[in-house]
């Protein structure tokens, strides 16, 4: 079982950075996947960026690419969201999820092969 929980959601203003952060309970191992995901209201659920815990797969959202950095890391058992040139559009609230059998999921964007969710940590951006 994997505890998840996020942190340092908050208000700025468009163009204002934020770092995500996702605590992750027990060992992590290099065939986990983490992934973050975010839900703006009235919203489906859409995936934002994901990495296997090794490094050798990481993906982004075309509307993330170039402005969010995902990370992890392996003395803290965390993983991180970058988010520079914030844009109204990226308001949401935004989840951490692990993915415990990696090697078996087809890539790190389909968010029902993740198995563990946080509860999620608010992004707003004002214009």
């Amino acid at each position: 079982h994997v505890e998840l929980v996020e942190s340092g959601g908050g208000l700025v203003q468009a163009g204002d950075s934020l770092r995500l952060s996702c605590a992750m309970s027990g060992r992590s191992r290099s065939y986990y996947a983490v992934g973050w995901f975010r839900q703006a209201p009235e919203k489906e659920l859409e995936f934002v960026a994901g990495m296997w815990w090794s490094g050798s797969v990481v993906d982004y959202a075309d509307s993330v690419k170039g402005r969010f950095t995902i990370s992890r890391d392996n003395v803290e058992n965390a993983a991180y969201l970058q988010m520079n040139n914030l844009k109204p559009e990226d308001t949401a609230l935004y989840f951490c999820a692990v993915d415990v059998n990696a090697y078996y999921s087809s890539g790190v964007t389909d968010q029902r092969e993740y198995d563990y969710w946080g509860q999620g940590t608010q992004v707003t951006v004002s214009s």
